[in-house]
């Protein structure tokens, strides 16, 4: 939380590197680290204390969550403070070194903050909720090396046609093409884990929740190597296609396992048998798919039009179109946008709902049980004093 202080009033200040992903100033960014290796010693520790002596796929993917984030944010944080009663700070790194650090840095952060740790989720409820072991525990394990060791490799794909070395692009490029194959393997290995269970998923929605997220994960890995080669990219980069892929990404994979995951958590922790509402969850399933829907071919049909409309010439060799009338075509899907956010919202604050109901449920339930554990006592005492 004070991280998140320091980096807010950092903003409202103009108190930043410039940097995405990484704009809180050294000070903040110390205190991330010291708060990083905090939560890194408990997750260990943690593990250290398990009965169980073989470690889950699920937490090898939350460990290199953990130590890959911490690399990163320290190298790409490398800077030297004017002086140690000064906010300010110049990076280590220069030019197209710091680019290319940047976006190692920002690419493998959404990916191992975004994809590794809730891949550890993925990895865990859906097999629990279906009532089933994962389809193939051996591909899980070469999706989880090849992921790690792919991902770190990827990042130039980022600045294609920039001032970085060709050869250094077409790396990224390569990686990232060959990096849907773990990708695959992962979604893949959680479908192929609902053979048998599909009865669930037409009737559990927070199973069915899970199923989607999957499907968006494939979807999205797909997406992010094609929109990687270098020829696609030079129509898809700064437009509005790159918003809708990571919307796919955040709403359909990141959101959606999130709230198959709550839905399955909450019970357990308050000891009770179900949610308040299935229906409810039923409705906010529908909500966020449509939202999700909605909001992502918009920004899709949005993105490839500016893309086409920015490279387009006359005769005269000039643009044929001004950037106010890409901003006048892309009227309609800035409303489409905005009417499919409003639906994954208002699905937000049915889950909301339905979690706040189901915890005081069960503070009903146990202040129930403690009622009737202590109305047999009462009973006694008056039975002693009616003798």
């Amino acid at each position: 939380n004070l991280f998140c202080v320091l980096a807010a009033s950092g903003y409202l200040m103009g108190i930043t590197q410039s940097k995405e992903y990484a704009e809180p100033e050294w000070y903040a960014d110390i205190w991330l680290v010291l708060v990083w290796v905090t939560y890194f010693l408990i997750y260990i520790r943690t593990l250290q204390r398990r009965k169980e002596p073989h470690i889950y796929v699920a937490n090898w993917y939350y460990m290199a969550f953990i130590l890959v984030v911490a690399v990163l944010h320290i190298v790409n944080n490398l800077a030297v403070p004017i002086s140690f009663g000064e906010v300010k700070s110049y990076s280590l790194f220069s030019g197209v070194q710091d680019a290319m650090t940047q976006w190692w840095y920002g690419h493998n952060a959404v990916a191992f903050f975004l994809t590794s740790g809730f891949l550890g989720m993925m990895y865990y409820y859906l097999p629990k909720r279906a009532g089933r072991p994962i389809y193939s525990y051996r591909l899980s394990i070469i999706s989880f090396w090849g992921i790690t060791f792919m991902y770190m490799w990827v990042g130039s794909h980022h600045l294609h046609y920039t001032a970085l070395p060709q050869w250094v692009q077409t790396l990224g490029m390569t990686f990232s093409v060959v990096l849907l194959v773990p990708s695959w393997a992962s979604a893949g290995n959680a479908l192929a884990t609902l053979n048998g269970a599909w009865g669930k998923v037409r009737d559990d929605a927070t199973l069915r929740f899970m199923m989607v997220a999957a499907v968006f994960y494939g979807l999205s890995t797909f997406e992010g190597s094609f929109m990687a080669i270098r020829a696609v990219n030079s129509l898809s980069h700064y437009t509005d296609w790159t918003v809708g892929h990571v919307h796919a990404g955040a709403l359909g994979w990141v959101a959606m396992i999130t709230f198959g995951s709550l839905y399955a958590l909450v019970p357990w922790m308050w000891k009770v048998e179900r949610m308040y509402s299935p229906k409810l969850i039923e409705v906010h399933f529908w909500l966020a798919l449509a939202g999700t829907v909605i909001y992502v071919f918009a920004m899709w049909n949005s993105g490839i039009i500016q893309g086409l409309m920015w490279r387009t010439y006359n005769d005269s060799g000039t643009l044929a179109y001004s950037f106010i009338d890409s901003l006048v075509a892309m009227h309609p899907y800035y409303i489409a946008r905005t009417v499919g956010g409003l639906l994954f919202l208002l699905g937000a604050i049915v889950a909301s709902y339905n979690v706040w109901m189901t915890i005081r449920m069960s503070r009903s339930q146990a202040a129930a049980a403690a009622g009737d554990s202590d109305l047999p006592a009462l009973q006694g005492a008056a039975l002693q004093a009616g003798e």
